[in-house]
């Protein structure tokens, strides 16, 4: 039913770029997370600062559990920083909250790569579910026709953090530039800051990778079930 080969080998260059772009994110953020900013401003404050210059009164700023778990939820128009963001007056806190804050401002500018993420990630999460599971399906039941649907299935992911990329890069260019703008961080800051966003952009570029491959391996697993049949 199931075959080993050499396409096995096709997403560990994923795997490792991945636990690289993790390893990088953490070390650098750990780094600068113990490098307070020379006005003292929390994450929340540089968020809302943000927000302001930008003329966006409808977003709110709030905390959430864990680490490394910001997010904008343009649903809901909240910003959410992790509780360490939230409140501490790190460059690593500043960065992200500046990043986060420039997806709020790329929803208020109906930034076309983000309005289209927005618009397919629930059938993103059901494709690429569903394709999982009619791929391995249809190698238990031989079926080519299950194996095709369940390949073009999982491509939504590769389609949709292909259009991460650039929804993700264009925050963290929107951040750098208002930090610099607003005069919030000096010339060292803005360094510790970019690598660090740096940094968490890398892991976007790795997911891609690893999604690609994986597409790639599912579709030489299917052409060696095919010629097995």
């Amino acid at each position: 039913m199931f075959y080993f080969g050499w396409w096995d080998l096709i997403p560990i260059p994923g795997f490792l770029l991945a636990l690289y772009a993790q390893f990088k994110l953490r070390g650098l953020y750990a780094k600068y997370h113990d490098v307070p900013q020379s006005r003292g401003l929390t994450g929340a404050e540089v968020a809302q600062a943000i927000l302001d210059r930008a003329g966006i009164a409808n977003v709110a700023i709030e905390p959430c559990a864990g680490e490394l778990t910001d997010h904008y939820d343009p649903k809901n128009r909240v910003l959410r920083l992790s509780e360490p963001n939230f409140r501490s007056s790190s460059l690593s806190a500043i960065g992200v909250a500046a990043h986060e804050a420039g997806h709020a401002i790329q929803h208020k500018e109906r930034y076309a790569p983000l309005e289209m993420r927005m618009s397919i990630v629930g059938a993103t999460q059901l494709a690429t579910s569903a394709g999982m599971i009619l791929f391995l399906v249809g190698l238990f039941l031989h079926s080519g026709l299950m194996l095709q649907i369940g390949i073009w299935c999982y491509s939504a992911i590769v389609i949709f953090q292909l259009i991460t990329l650039p929804v993700e890069y264009d925050a963290s260019r929107r951040a750098k530039l208002v930090l610099a703008e607003i005069g919030l961080v000096n010339r060292d800051e803005g360094e510790a800051i970019r690598k660090v966003l740096g940094a968490a952009a890398l892991t976007y570029v790795a997911g891609l990778a690893t999604a690609l491959l994986e597409l790639i391996r599912m579709i030489a697993l299917a052409n060696a079930a095919r010629s097995r049949n």
